[in-house]
């Protein structure tokens, strides 16, 4: 919300799964569960007649797997006429659109969620110069932004071309401009790219609520 334009409408719900939210242990199981709901979740937003429709969960593509992230979008887009476009297809996107091709990935999962998101970093055609995680935490959801700035300072490489924060639901947006202008180059993180995809769909330009470089200059 704190990035939307004035005159932008943002909806929410929220996918369903079981087991403890925000922690490391059955993080892919909880995943492949929310897969089974994410069109019942579209037909509740459809019926506000939105133009487009983000799926805000980066681990949630790269643990179900391209093929399953391809069939849902799929199936929405055939269902309710609206795009689908989810957080790691926006990163995607996004790089793509500001030309970078090696990144620094900060995450906070663990070791096995990360490594799909490295997989899946790579098989999108992107160099990865640098992993870091933020290990054994108790719930991702009660990480400061402090944390989330230590964890892109320490995923940095000078060969990157910019840092790849994932998990949404770390509070990074405090922190991206810092980072950027202490790294010198681009912070990239879900949440920023999904607006950034968003706006993009919708043919808004108002940069007035902007953070990151991303947001402000493409």
């Amino acid at each position: 919300m704190a990035l939307t334009p004035e005159g932008v409408g943002s909806y929410f719900t929220r996918m369903k799964a079981s087991g403890k939210v925000g922690q490391h242990e059955g993080q892919a199981q909880r995943n492949q569960e929310q897969l089974a709901s994410v069109v019942e979740a579209a037909s509740l937003l459809a019926m506000v007649k939105p133009q487009v429709l983000m799926l805000g969960h980066a681990s949630f593509s790269t643990t179900v797997g391209q093929q399953a992230e391809s069939q849902v979008i799929q199936e929405v887009q055939h269902r309710f006429g609206v795009p689908l476009i989810t957080a790691m297809e926006a990163v995607i996107q996004a790089l793509n659109h500001m030309k970078i091709s090696c990144v620094a990935y900060a995450t906070p999962y663990d070791e096995s969620v990360t490594h799909a998101g490295l997989t899946y970093l790579q098989q999108r055609g992107l160099s990865v110069a640098n992993v870091a995680r933020l290990g054994a935490i108790g719930n991702i959801y009660d990480q400061p932004s402090s944390a989330a700035y230590q964890l892109a300072r320490q995923a940095d490489h000078a060969s990157a071309q910019a840092v790849f924060i994932s998990g949404i639901g770390l509070p990074t947006l405090s922190v991206i401009d810092a980072l950027e202008q202490d790294l010198q180059k681009p912070v990239i993180t879900g949440t920023l790219a999904m607006m950034w995809m968003a706006l993009r769909q919708l043919g808004v330009c108002d940069t007035t609520s902007a953070v990151g470089k991303l947001l402000r200059n493409n």
